[in-house]
């Protein structure tokens, strides 16, 4: 790799680290608060609470209670020096078959206590608690009136992966989990071939809301050129990639994603010469390795458009050559921005 490509890298990395720093700033906030010493049904329980409220956006840190400290005021005071927008305390006294929760909501401002059952004993003891631990976050959260036009003008902003979390106890028609996006793709590499505009379809699977399974496909697009003043070669690029993209909730209506995927490349290379020489076609197959990182919006309730960018590698990278001598280059590496439209079924 030569000294340019190292440079475009290094520039896509930080690029790629200043997307995580404005998502992790936009990330609304919950302080989990565990019994000094969680029987491991509890710790279970506890790591599935986590879990999930990670999956929906929120930035989590677990800490152990003190015991004797179960108040309001102290449970307030800690989600105020931790600038936490929720605290979710397991510190009640446990009985034989509930234990009792608190949740201190600064969105709200409202402190509000639940015996939560739980029986130890029974196997799906923590995934029952974790269920009903976040559905009593969430009907605190529920109060939110979260339409502008009606929120107070000096009323405390609320969080987008809040308003995402409260979203998702609205009843749905059903779930969107499979999704149809169709669009093209411009086409610019770094070897000397020439840009190109490809057709592109993507489907996904909803593995869970932040995270989808994609198979993307593209080809029988323009072909791009290569020239000197004896020969020229027209090259056309096909592939196919399966891979995976991680969702971020960016507002109601904004999807910032990270991409990775891998797959085939396949070129095919059509030469031209002046006589006395002869052109000659080729054909090559590659492994491909695309990463990328993209933004949706969404115009509706199952409908976005998506614009994203990807570095896509090839090995063994695809040659051109005029008289045993290599001209030009490709997917060494080549940057794809992608336009699509999209439906979720």
């Amino acid at each position: 790799m030569n000294g340019s490509a190292v440079h475009r890298l290094a520039i896509d990395l930080v690029l790629l680290t200043v997307l995580f720093w404005a998502v992790d700033a936009w990330a609304a906030s919950v302080m989990l608060v565990q019994p000094p010493s969680p029987s491991p049904a509890m710790a279970e329980a506890i790591v599935r609470v986590r879990g999930e409220l990670i999956s929906e956006g929120f930035q989590v840190e677990v800490m152990d209670g003190l015991k004797g400290t179960e108040s309001r005021s102290w449970l307030e005071q800690l989600a105020e020096a931790c600038k936490a927008d929720a605290v979710v305390a397991i510190l009640g006294d446990e009985t034989p078959d509930s234990v009792e929760v608190w949740v201190v909501d600064k969105v709200t401002e409202k402190t509000v206590v639940r015996r939560i059952p739980f029986q130890p004993q029974s196997d799906h003891a923590p995934k029952t608690f974790a269920i009903h631990t976040l559905e009593l976050l969430r009907a605190s959260f529920l109060e939110i009136d979260l339409r502008p036009s009606s929120r107070p003008s000096k009323a405390k902003s609320v969080p987008p992966a809040v308003a995402h979390f409260v979203d998702g106890e609205k009843p749905a028609s059903r779930p969107k989990r499979f999704g149809v996006e169709i669009g093209g793709a411009a086409v610019i590499g770094f070897g000397d071939v020439g840009p190109a505009i490809l057709p592109v379809m993507r489907l996904g699977w909803a593995i869970r809301p932040s995270l989808v399974a994609q198979v993307a496909v593209a080809g029988h697009g323009s072909q791009a050129s290569v020239r000197t003043d004896v020969a020229s070669a027209q090259v056309t690029e096909e592939f196919a990639v399966l891979g995976a993209s991680y969702r971020f909730v960016l507002g109601r209506h904004l999807r910032p994603s990270l991409s990775l995927a891998a797959g085939a490349l396949h070129t095919r290379a059509e030469g031209q010469a002046d006589s006395p020489q002869r052109g000659r076609d080729a054909t090559m197959w590659s492994f491909l390795l695309d990463g990328g990182v993209g933004i949706g919006l969404v115009l509706a309730e199952r409908f976005e458009v998506a614009f994203a960018t990807h570095a896509q590698v090839a090995d063994p990278y695809p040659a051109i050559r005029f008289d045993r001598s290599v001209v030009a280059t490709s997917t060494r590496p080549s940057l794809l921005f992608t336009l699509t439209v999209g439906a979720w079924l």
